[in-house]
């Protein structure tokens, strides 16, 4: 009997920009690694002049921008993805609004998009791509750097999953071995123990020297692997979360980035997201 693969759809939305085409190439790899179909979605913004309502209906101007948009669509990033046997949507409204509404309506597993250089912080919440990982009850794959950086060769499959060891926890890590073993990828768990800002970050990736509150945290750590039957290696840090997290990745050469996102967080925990996903060498998948 066939097992469903984890991960059958990526919607990939798309504003036309330079971001999107660079984006391009992280959205085939998903897709490949999960053998996923792909949808292109582009939102039309409410937009019109004072001029164009003195001469044509709202419905009349609105209209003809969705057609102007199907066009341009249709031939967007074709030679990465082929017109034929590819969905591509366009519809109208709030990009965010309307991104988490699709991915939600017709069930897509995953959605993939790049931030705006150079507009992404952690207290910009009207960024298209903030609202969307604060609205979409899916995964969420993104990066800052799609612009400068390439991703991996498709046999590099490093990846890293971060645990608070908080109540979301378990489904976090649950959906990180999951994609990991279906795609036979190297799994490692990071944990980071917080400590005030400006104290050097303590990361020995022998876990030689053990405190014992590290010691404690690994042992919760131990805890939740063997309750998901996983025996990805565990790395426990001391440290600014934010600093761990990134470091992992970078020692690691992960070419993805596991974290937890739930609808019931804190804006604290929001802006750890965003500050992660704005600074992380790898893309950022937001669980």
């Amino acid at each position: 009997m066939e097992h469903k693969s984890m991960i059958e759809s990526v919607l990939f939305p798309v504003d036309f920009s330079p971001s999107c085409v660079a984006m391009a190439p992280f959205v085939k790899r998903a897709a490949q690694m999960f053998s996923a179909r792909v949808t292109l979605l582009h939102v039309v913004e409410p937009w019109s002049s004072g001029f164009e309502l003195m001469t044509r209906s709202p419905r009349e101007v609105e209209e003809d921008r969705e057609h102007v948009a199907c066009e341009r669509l249709r031939s967007f990033l074709a030679s990465d993805f082929p017109v034929d046997g590819l969905t591509r949507l366009v519809c109208a409204g709030d990009p965010a609004t309307r991104i988490a509404e699709v991915a939600r309506d017709r069930h897509f597993d995953i959605i993939v998009m790049p931030t705006r250089a150079g507009t992404f912080r952690r207290t910009l919440l009207g960024s298209t791509t903030a609202k969307v990982l604060n609205d979409a009850d899916c995964p969420v794959l993104t990066t800052q750097h799609a612009e400068t950086i390439s991703p991996r060769p498709l046999q590099h499959r490093e990846w890293v999953c971060a645990v608070s060891l908080e109540a979301d926890s378990e489904r976090v890590l649950r959906f990180a071995c999951r994609a990991a073993n279906t795609v036979h990828a190297n799994l490692s768990v990071v944990h980071a123990i917080p400590a005030e800002p400006g104290l050097e970050l303590q990361f020995d990736l022998d876990e030689r020297v053990q405190s014992k509150e590290r010691t404690l945290a690994r042992e919760r750590v131990e805890a939740l692997k063997r309750k998901l039957c996983s025996n990805a290696p565990v790395k426990v840090a001391v440290g600014p979360v934010k600093n761990a997290l990134i470091e992992a990745a970078r020692r690691l050469k992960a070419d993805a980035l596991f974290i937890g996102r739930s609808s019931e967080v804190g804006v604290r925990l929001r802006d750890l997201t965003y500050a992660v996903v704005r600074d992380a060498p790898c893309p950022v998948v937001s669980v």
